[in-house]
């Protein structure tokens, strides 16, 4: 008999997610498992064959996560599964930046993202009014939790963050984050861990377009400044398309919303 995946706890969320240098996220609401936990077909959707669609950027411009998945983004996400392909993209990044021969002028530079790439919002997407991405995107329920500046780590991002400063790459975050938090989410970078960058990036409020356009903007000033960027890590794609994307990037995975 197939064992569908029972509740998953607070605790489960907080091993993965913590580190030493982690603010302690707000409490995790217990999952409502039912169906789809294990990617089986769910109301008429297979939810892992989702989720491949959205990885690999085949399903665009989706609004919410299909109610039929919430429960299953939920499990992966808190999950073992979530945690090992973080850690696969990671290593592969770390080998990469290995094989670097940094040039030792400073201008050579790693891009990352903030949000579901350096720091994960996972205590807030896991509050029971927000629902793995099951509703619509509530701006101002999000911008109250940045205000908190307590998202933790992502362990694999932070180790690979930590290599490529010790290589002697410079780093430098851009991120849709407004900038009008910019103190804030210093100290929630420095508190998670992250330290000694280059440029924070934040968006301003005459940055307008998609978040390819602003991206692709932000990098190309970057390059103009003299910057090679060798590696860029996100996870959206429109952290990796556009122009000056970098030598070579990286997708980690996030199911549960889409920035075009």
């Amino acid at each position: 008999m197939e064992l569908i995946i029972g509740f998953v706890y607070i605790a489960i969320a907080l091993t993965l997610l913590s580190t030493s240098n982690a603010a302690e996220p707000a409490q995790i609401r217990l999952l409502r498992p039912r169906f789809g936990s294990g990617g089986r077909r769910v109301e008429g959707l297979d939810c892992l064959s989702w989720r491949l669609a959205v990885e690999t950027n085949n399903l665009r411009s989706w609004k919410v996560v299909p109610q039929s998945c919430e429960d299953y983004v939920g499990n992966y996400m808190l999950g073992r599964q979530y945690r090992r392909d973080i850690e696969v993209v990671a290593e592969a990044a770390v080998e990469y930046a290995k094989s670097i021969q940094v040039a030792g002028d400073g201008k050579d530079l790693w891009v990352f993202d903030i949000d579901e790439t350096s720091l994960s919002n996972l205590p807030y997407y896991a509050r029971s009014d927000v629902q793995f991405g099951a509703i619509e995107y509530n701006e101002t329920g999000f911008n109250q939790w940045v205000a908190e500046g307590t998202a933790p780590a992502i362990p694999a991002i932070l180790r690979l963050y930590k290599t490529v400063l010790s290589l002697g790459f410079k780093t430098a975050f851009i991120s849709g984050t407004l900038d009008a938090y910019t103190d804030i989410k210093i100290l929630n970078l420095n508190q998670a861990g992250y330290y000694n960058w280059e440029k924070l990036i934040l968006k301003g409020e005459n940055d307008h377009g998609s978040s390819v356009d602003y991206k692709s903007q932000r990098r190309t000033e970057l390059v103009n400044e003299g910057y090679r960027i060798v590696g860029n890590i996100g996870d959206q794609w429109s952290d990796l398309i556009g122009t000056n994307v970098g030598n070579r990037t990286f997708k980690v995975p996030d199911p549960m919303y889409y920035i075009g």
